[in-house]
């Protein structure tokens, strides 16, 4: 870890999942699935504080058990409306006022998102200590579900394309197009409390395959991520 860079990891977990229940707790290859963004954050030697944000008990010891610090549950953006970077706002705040350390970046790792591992974080931070932005977002690189084909459905079913000219060329002439993923958030701290989002004034993209940056927010995202977690785990120990 560079000693210069005073670092603190931030892992937003609320108890009040709407879309797939008790989602944070779950069990996931036999551990719970916020397990996997702790021990991820953890054992990259990045940071010097890895903070579970939680206004659930639960959460909380559970996060202890596995090494997260909890010294404090989340005060408020809990609810359905606050966004992440709310919560990750508020979790620096509190930190900073708790362990009276002034941090100097901070990085979002959502608990949904249990196939980013160790590298990819390692990665991610070094990326962007090499830089010169102060926000970068994990974004993975679209594959066969090309957004240049999207479209919309009327009540007849008929299609309206988001971007009809793209349906007349070659798919290996389209540009290429990325998402963001909630796997590895990174800004610099003052920016960050300025700007009050990681989407700050000319944030960049850090690519990410689309296995690692997998999100778990609804029943067949979690097949899906076991599914890959399982080939994950079998090719490890081959």
């Amino acid at each position: 870890m560079n000693k210069n860079i005073c670092r603190l990891a931030v892992i937003p977990a609320r108890g009040g999942s709407k879309r797939l229940p008790n989602k944070n707790t779950l069990d996931f290859h036999g551990k719970p699935m916020i397990a996997w963004t702790i021990e991820a954050a953890l054992n990259s030697l990045k940071f010097d504080k890895v903070l579970v944000s939680t206004d659930s008990i639960e959460i909380a010891e559970i996060s202890k058990f596995y090494g997260a610090e909890v010294p404090f549950l989340r005060q408020s953006a809990a609810d359905d409306f606050s966004t992440v970077s709310d919560a990750t706002l508020l979790a620096l705040e509190q930190g900073e006022s708790y362990w009276k350390q002034r941090f100097d970046s901070i990085a979002l790792l959502m608990a949904n998102c249990p196939l980013r591992d160790v590298s990819d974080v390692v990665k991610h931070v070094e990326i962007f200590d090499s830089s010169e932005t102060n926000f970068q977002i994990s974004a993975f690189e679209y594959g066969f579900s090309n957004p240049w084909w999207a479209c919309r459905l009327d009540e007849q079913m008929i299609p309206s394309p988001l971007f009809p000219e793209a349906l007349k060329a070659r798919s290996q002439d389209l540009d290429r197009l990325y998402c963001p993923t909630g796997a590895i958030w990174i800004a610099n701290r003052d920016s960050f409390k300025k700007a009050g989002t990681f989407y700050g004034p000319r944030h960049t993209y850090c690519p990410i395959s689309w296995q690692s940056g997998t999100d778990i927010d609804e029943y067949h995202d979690l097949e899906l991520a076991k599914a890959l977690m399982a080939q994950k785990l079998m090719e490890t120990f081959r």
